[in-house]
C-alpha cells in the first residue's frame, strides 16, 4: 500500500507543479526564434527562451509581433494551454514582446512536426468603419479609457490600441462629455531585466499623449481636449493591460470629464 501512494505522489508531482506555474509572471530579454510552421494564413509561431532558467516560451499571442533580428523583452503569464502548436516548452497568454534595440542573430526553425495555429481574427478586432457601432447604455458619468504601448515607443498598435480607442470614441460620442484630459505616461525609472538595463525615455509619455490627442481630435473634432504628460508610471489594474503590471505602466489615460 505504502509503495502504492508512493507511486501516486510522484506522478501528481509534475502536474501540481504545472498547476502552480500557471499564471506565473514572467518577464525576461531575449532574441525571438522563429518556427516556420504552416497550417494556413500567418500561422507561423514565436517563441522566446529565458536563459535564465531554461525555459522556451510560446510567445505567438502577442498583440506585437516581435522583429528576429533585434532582442525582445517578453512579458507575459504561463497560461494553462498545451505547448503542441508551436513547442515551446510553455504557453504565454497574455502575453507582450517589445522589440528592442540591441541586435541578434536570426533564428528560424522548421516546423519539426509542430501544427502552429490557424489565422483566426484576434479577440480584440475592430470592425470596419462603416459598420454601425451599437451605443452604448447610459447613465453617462466621468470615465476614464485607456491605451497601452510596445516599451519606449508610442505606436498605436492594430488589432490592440485601435480597438480601445474605438470602443472609448463609441461610447463618448453617445455621452457627450464636456471635454477629454488626456494623460501619457512613461515607465522612466531604470531597471534591469535579464541583466539589461531598461528605462523609457521621459519624452516617450508626450508622444504618446499628442498621438491619442490627435487620434481623437480627427474622430471627436468639436470636443475640447487637454493633454498633460507625467514620467515614473506606477503600475494600475485595469481592463486592457491584462494583469501585467509592466503593460499597464505604458499608457495613456482618456479621461471624460462632465
Amino acid at each position: 500500500m505504502k509503495k502504492l501512494v508512493s507511486s501516486l505522489l510522484l506522478c501528481a508531482a509534475p502536474l501540481s507543479a504545472q498547476a502552480q506555474e500557471a499564471g506565473e509572471l514572467v518577464r525576461f530579454v531575449s532574441c525571438p526564434i522563429y518556427r516556420d510552421t504552416d497550417a494556413g494564413r500567418k500561422s507561423g509561431c514565436w517563441l522566446a527562451d529565458e536563459l535564465e532558467t531554461g525555459r522556451r516560451f510560446d510567445v505567438t499571442q502577442s498583440p506585437y509581433k516581435p522583429d528576429w533580428s533585434r532582442q525582445v523583452l517578453v512579458e507575459g503569464r504561463v497560461s494553462e494551454a498545451a505547448p503542441a502548436p508551436c513547442g515551446g516548452s510553455k504557453v504565454l497568454e497574455p502575453v507582450r514582446t517589445s522589440v528592442l534595440d540591441t541586435p541578434c542573430p536570426r533564428h528560424m526553425l522548421p516546423a519539426e512536426g509542430f501544427p502552429g495555429r490557424p489565422y483566426s481574427l484576434p479577440p480584440r478586432n475592430i470592425k470596419p468603419l462603416g459598420v454601425a457601432r451599437e451605443v452604448p447604455a447610459g447613465p453617462y458619468g466621468p470615465t476614464t479609457f485607456y491605451t497601452f504601448y510596445e516599451f519606449d515607443k508610442a505606436f498605436i498598435v492594430y488589432q490592440y490600441d485601435d480597438y480601445l480607442i474605438d470602443k472609448a470614441v463609441t461610447w463618448i460620442r453617445a455621452a457627450k462629455p464636456r471635454k477629454l484630459i488626456i494623460t501619457g505616461y512613461a515607465a522612466s525609472d531604470p531597471v534591469r531585466v535579464s541583466g539589461v538595463p531598461l528605462r523609457e525615455r521621459p519624452e516617450v509619455a508626450q508622444e504618446r499623449a499628442e498621438a491619442v490627442a490627435l487620434t481623437f481630435a480627427r474622430f471627436i473634432p468639436d470636443l475640447p481636449v487637454e493633454v498633460h504628460w507625467k514620467t515614473s508610471s506606477v503600475p494600475i489594474d485595469v481592463e486592457g493591460a491584462d494583469t501585467l503590471p509592466a503593460q499597464s505602466q505604458r499608457r495613456v489615460e482618456i479621461e471624460a470629464v462632465f
